[in-house]
């Protein structure tokens, strides 16, 4: 059979009808609920970007050995055990920091791939000296601080303000983006699209469409920034600073305005995926997966953003929408099993008759597709390494913090010492030693290397804004996460559920000691 995955990035929940949206008109994500089966407790595992798709490849949660980083040399992906059986797998991604040295090795798992360049701060179009002074006049300078890059020389990466040069090479994209078709979301669908178009004879494939919209900056083609102007004279207001949201209303509007522009583009290209479905009579052989890695914050609770706050619903509580032809039948049903990203890859392996490897620890979606665990418990674990571990069983969704909040004692685990840019330095190989390894590596050891106190791709800052009370939360009767509660049953055992699922990790002996869990209650449970 094929498979058809589609994942967007960074689209929240309740920005689709689907899920009670009502601020942005999103059509054709309504159109494939109506046929496929909507999943109301799927959340989030590790975050965010390539964490996140680790998680995919893996089956398993990256969060608990290390940050960002590459596919390892021991993970078992699933685009390559598909290979290895026989299935061909494609993906087509306008994700840039794929092609970052932190993102290296999850494209080449599968069989063929394409990247299409130019999304954020890709690097794809060279300026020596852009127009900075009519950049600068063109974008607000609260989210594009053009006037801190060096005004007599290149501004480069390494002699350059982080920020304002990722805003600036955003900005030169931008200057070679001329009509709607020229945006990534456009040419990441019209690449999909031609390949299913050459190769719909084929009954056995399996094709990931990943789209980095609606991600930030929220930059859409004119037509959908129209649909949702809201009047505001000035430069371009749209990447908000993970940062207290202290705008002022109208800057605000103006915001989430620019985001709703950037769901609508996403709505309206799946929807050119479901009229090719539609045309070739694709929907009796095709399985199709919807979903995203995580949300964003648009001034909910008080915060733009994701990493450095709790991991509030609108963050971590993620939609998940899936057709199967042998679910026809359960056309617009919804389902209430807790899920997670890592069922992903057991879900894909599955749809291919293929087994999941041992050290996976997500489930296959098709039992809770087709009802079969309504009425199972089950509670998933999801975060940042070294931020706080939240959990979410369905009813309640729990925070839990580190005992420190200067991330001493936290080492990284890896055979792909890289960061998001950059791979690790001289100063911190020094520190590394070579150890046994852990369960999922196979027998290989790995590198064991203290985190640095700065680490920026950690969930150090989200530990250090911690909120003064226990962050427990009813989610039946608070939804909106207005006010924790205060019950010692509900938070000893979510506690201890969340040992269990690090034991069941192989998490790293220390880990248990720096969120104050306990190791040997959660052994006599796994």
């Amino acid at each position: 059979m094929r498979t058809i995955f589609v994942m967007f990035d960074s689209l929240n929940r309740e920005a689709l009808e689907a899920y009670g949206g009502t601020a942005i008109r999103t059509p054709n994500f309504q159109r494939l609920a109506d046929r496929a089966v909507t999943f109301d407790n799927h959340y989030c595992g590790s975050m965010p970007c390539m964490p996140a798709r680790r998680d995919i490849h893996t089956g398993r949660l990256n969060f608990m050995h290390r940050p960002w980083g590459p596919l390892e040399p021991f993970d078992n992906s699933f685009a390559r055990s598909m290979g290895e059986a026989g299935i061909y797998s494609h993906l087509v991604t306008d994700h840039m920091h794929y092609i970052e040295n932190g993102g290296t090795g999850y494209c080449t798992q599968f069989e063929s791939w394409e990247v299409v360049r130019g999304q954020e701060h890709d690097t794809a179009k060279a300026l020596v000296q852009p127009p900075l002074d009519a950049l600068a006049a063109q974008f607000d300078p609260r989210h594009y601080p053009l006037d801190k890059l060096p005004s007599d020389r290149p501004a480069t990466l390494q002699t350059s303000d982080i920020i304002a040069w990722r805003r600036m090479r955003h900005a030169v994209n931008t200057l070679f983006v001329k009509e709607e078709e020229d945006f990534p979301t456009p040419r990441v669908f019209a690449s999909a699209l031609e390949f299913l178009e050459m190769n719909k004879a084929s009954t056995d494939f399996f094709l990931q469409i990943e789209s980095f919209d609606p991600h930030e900056p929220f930059c859409a083609p004119e037509r959908f920034h129209k649909e949702y102007a809201t009047g505001r004279n000035g430069g371009v207001l749209d990447w908000p600073s993970y940062e207290k949201a202290t705008d002022s209303p109208e800057d605000m509007a103006e915001i989430r305005a620019n985001y709703a522009a950037s769901v609508a583009e996403c709505d309206y290209y799946l929807g050119r995926l479901l009229d090719w479905m539609d045309d070739n009579d694709a929907w009796g052989d095709t399985c199709l997966i919807v979903t995203t890695d995580h949300g964003f914050l648009l001034g909910e609770h008080e915060w733009w953003g994701k990493n450095k706050m709790p991991y509030y619903e609108e963050i971590s509580h993620i939609p998940l929408l899936v057709w199967h032809p042998e679910c026809a039948d359960m056309g617009g049903e919804r389902r209430r099993a807790v899920t997670q990203t890592p069922d992903l890859a057991a879900t894909f392996l599955d749809l291919f008759g293929l087994p999941t490897p041992d050290e996976a620890t997500g489930q296959s979606l098709l039992p809770a597709l087709r009802g079969e665990r309504e009425d199972d418990y089950r509670s998933v674990i999801f975060g940042m390494f070294a931020g706080p571990i939240g959990i979410a069983d369905g009813s309640h969704v729990y925070y839990h913090y580190p005992v420190k909040a200067d991330g001493e004692g936290f080492n990284l685990y890896t055979l792909a010492p890289s960061h998001m840019v950059r791979m690790f330095n001289a100063e911190e190989l020094a520190q590394a030693e070579l150890v046994e390894g852990f369960d999922f590596t196979h027998g290989a050891p790995v590198l064991r290397v203290p985190m640095a106190p700065d680490n920026g791709e950690a969930g150090l800052e989200a530990v250090r804004n911690r909120p003064d009370r226990i962050q427990l939360f009813d989610l039946a009767a608070d939804p909106g996460q207005k006010t924790p509660i205060e019950d010692a049953e509900v938070l000893a055992r979510l506690r201890a559920e969340i040992a269990v699922h690090m034991k069941r990790h192989d998490a790293p002996s220390e880990i248990f000691d720096l969120y104050g869990l306990e190791r040997r209650a959660a052994e006599a449970v796994a």
